[in-house]
């Protein structure tokens, strides 16, 4: 017994055969080590609109190959982890630690709270002691719709979780589950109960569903719980007092559920809002549950989710504490990092919004090279990490078990009431709050800083990606969503790549070499427009006053630049379709690239850039959750939507319209002047293939005739904008 208890939690195994990976990369070196030397070979003397051109391909290939190499670093000894639960509990059994759940939204109409609260119940439904854990939902849209929806919420909770013990289903969200399955055709599998329990989840929707209709909470229901009061004095949702509701105390002897089970602890949470004051977004909603909590439960692991990403996997919790709790390596995890997925993934990715090379590489490759980033969801935390807590090696961290875990005796009411200071407007004056505690403010991505910030201080972090997954999201399900979210991350990642914090920098002596370019990966999203922009429109811009960037196509030079397309192309492809996607899914994800590359890349760099000359800030935009049925059509169809005019459109429009151009004159001049193709020829195949990446934007604009086509401003607009482009190429 003494031998089964000093048995690992977690074994990590590293990928060692590497051997073709790596012959790949050598490969591609000597490759464009030979790319090098024949731009510099070949570099033009006299025409200063060539010698110019020329420089730019060269520069712009610099780039890229920086970018493959620190791409290469992240992949090099990619790790993959395994739990044992099993002795998790032999191990610990009753002294298993709490842990408080913070569950953010913003937006009862972005996020809709039927969404919220199956968010809610699936993490209240986790296979772990219900009496160990505490749920804060923060509501910084101060929606008494949403308090509504939750309050619902905790009463359907005392039929549902013991459902879901009952008959051990997977996922836990009532949406997602009734979605899913298969109503039980023999009585013995529970088809009464099944069909019971999918009465009452559907009639608790149309409840909540109703009275949003109606944009008010009728008197009937306004009666039924105090907490609905505190929106007689709230002015609006920018500007509003502390409204915090412990909806269900999970100390209370009488909070069970219909088996007599305890219950989890359940807080609604409105911090403070004032128009004076600025309230840092999700940071500021963190940091202010981080102190709610830790007066109400305070318990040493913190889980945060986003409200859109309902839990799928109900053994997430154990899976996260045989990292944190194993005796040799436990001292040092600070968090483990659970993959962001998502549920409503078109087959072949649409939007390339799978992230699935992220999640199922890179990542892998960053925990192998010090740990993965915190990527602000499904993030397991431990508490004293988010408090601003240094780790030395040697020193002992806070216990996790539970009979080392003092609560906080007051009743529930007067917990409501002192802890409301804990999330007034005022309270983070003049302290390190956001700054050296809790989450880092000034941001678009505080949570890769925060990270970041956590590595500084000589924490470690883990990735694990189970076979179930953790927990399922919501992706955009439109083109203007997708680009706006990229551009958000993109803006933030580079803006901490050009702060204090720059791991490269900062970093230096406090994370490993490798761990600091991993982050880079990510940092330097947005630079990348630069060499995008310039390969997808001056090549094109060139080909119409027959200026050559590339080696004639039967020229021995012609060789390195072809393989390097082809082995990278087909490598991309393989990789993609491993992580479980279709080649035509890999094609959309080329697409994507493209797009992301020259619109939400290229704003987030400007962004930074305005931002650094003190012309703008930096502004946090929920992206939508829900798209009404029209828009939800088109997604599964795998059309893409256009509809509104934006400058992202007038950019992408204006791309798709040159390319073309320029690919139908230089075929025309050729057929008309009998020229050889030789010369030009891997200029006009990027150009082809430009075009047809393009094509859903051309059936936006001349074929479909639904509300999701381009708009016409935007096609005039970009048509003008192109024929001006294509003008300049011939002075």
């Amino acid at each position: 017994m003494a031998e089964k208890s000093n048995l690992p939690l977690f074994e990590t195994k590293v990928f060692k055969n590497r051997l073709i990976f790596r012959l790949y990369a050598l490969s591609i070196f000597i490759s464009i080590c030979f790319i090098f030397y024949f731009r510099i070979l070949h570099l033009p003397d006299s025409k200063t609109a060539e010698k110019l051109a020329w420089l730019g391909a060269l520069f712009s290939e610099l780039w890229f190959t920086f970018y493959w190499f620190i791409g290469i670093v992240v992949r090099w000894n990619p790790s993959y982890r395994r739990t044992f639960k099993d002795r998790l509990f032999q191990r610990y059994g009753n002294v298993l630690p709490g842990i408080d759940i913070f569950v953010c939204t913003a937006d009862p109409v972005i996020e809709p709270p039927t969404m919220v609260i199956n968010t809610v119940l699936s993490i209240m439904a986790y296979n772990y002691p219900s009496e160990k854990m505490s749920l804060y939902l923060s509501d910084d849209g101060g929606s008494d719709l949403t308090f509504y929806a939750l309050f619902e919420a905790s009463r359907f909770s005392k039929e549902w979780l013991p459902f879901c013990r009952n008959f051990n289903i997977e996922p836990r969200s009532p949406e997602a589950y009734f979605r899913k399955a298969v109503e039980p055709l023999n009585d013995s599998l529970g088809s009464n109960e099944w069909s019971s329990m999918k009465n009452l989840y559907e009639d608790m929707k149309k409840r909540i569903e109703s009275v949003a209709e109606m944009g008010r909470i009728p008197d009937d229901i306004r009666e039924q719980h105090k907490g609905f009061l505190e929106w007689d004095t709230a002015s609006s949702r920018r500007d509003h007092q502390t409204i915090l509701q412990i909806l269900i105390d999970g100390r209370d002897a009488n909070a069970v559920d219909n088996e007599g089970q305890p219950l989890p602890t359940l807080v609604y949470l409105a911090r403070e809002k004032r128009p004076q004051f600025h309230h840092h977004f999700k940071a500021g909603a963190m940091n202010a549950m981080i102190r709610v909590s830790s007066r109400i439960s305070n318990s040493p692991v913190i889980l945060n989710v986003d409200c859109d990403m309902y839990s799928s996997n109900s053994d997430s919790v154990r899976d996260a504490l045989c990292f944190l709790m194993d005796e040799e390596n436990d001292d040092e995890i600070g968090f483990v990092q659970f993959p962001q997925c998502f549920d409503n993934i078109t087959k072949n990715d649409l939007y390339g919004s799978s992230l699935n090379v992220i999640m199922q590489v890179e990542i892998h490759g960053m925990d192998d090279n010090g740990g993965p980033g915190y990527i602000g969801t499904g993030c397991f935390h431990r508490r004293e990490t988010l408090c601003g807590r240094k780790y030395k090696r040697g020193s002992k961290s806070e216990s996790l078990r539970w009979d080392h875990h003092l609560r906080i005796q007051d009743s529930a009411s007067v917990l409501e009431e002192t802890c409301k200071p804990l999330a007034s407007c005022g309270y983070e004056e003049n302290t390190e709050w956001g700054k050296e505690m809790g989450l880092k403010y000034g941001c678009p991505v505080e949570d890769v800083l925060t990270g970041l910030a956590i590595h500084f201080r000589g924490w470690r972090s883990i990735y694990f990606n189970p076979e179930r997954k953790g927990f399922l999201g919501v992706a955009p399900t439109a083109l203007l969503q997708s680009l706006v979210q990229n551009k958000r991350w993109s803006e933030g990642d580079f803006q901490i790549f050009l702060s204090q914090y720059c791991p490269l920098v900062y970093g230096h002596g406090k994370i490993p070499l490798k761990l600091q370019l991993s982050y880079c990966v990510w940092l330097l999203w947005a630079p990348n427009c630069l060499a995008s922009l310039y390969y997808v429109t001056i090549p094109s811009l060139c080909l119409l006053r027959g200026i050559s960037l590339f080696p004639k196509i039967l020229s021995q030079w012609s060789f390195p630049f072809i393989y390097l397309f082809m082995a990278t192309s087909a490598y991309s492809a393989g990789e993609f379709i491993w992580c479980g996607g279709t080649l035509h899914g890999w094609w959309n994800d080329q697409r994507m690239w493209v797009y992301k590359r020259t619109t939400s890349y290229l704003f987030g760099f400007l962004d930074n850039i305005l931002r650094l000359l003190g012309i703008s800030k930096s502004a946090f935009v929920v992206t939508a959750k829900v798209a009404d049925d029209d828009v939800s059509k088109r997604y599964e169809q795998e059309l893409m939507e256009f509809g509104a005019p934006s400058p992202m459109f007038t950019i992408l429009t204006t791309l798709a319209f040159l390319n073309a151009l320029s690919f139908i004159g230089v075929l025309l001049k050729l057929a008309m002047h009998g020229q050889t193709l030789d010369q030009l020829a891997m200029q006009i195949v990027l150009c082809g293939l430009l075009v047809c990446l393009n094509q859903p934007l051309y059936e936006g604009i001349f074929i479909r005739k639904d509300k999701a086509k381009m708009p016409s401003s935007v096609a005039y607009k970009s048509a003008v904008f192109a024929l001006v482009l294509c003008s300049l190429a011939y002075v």
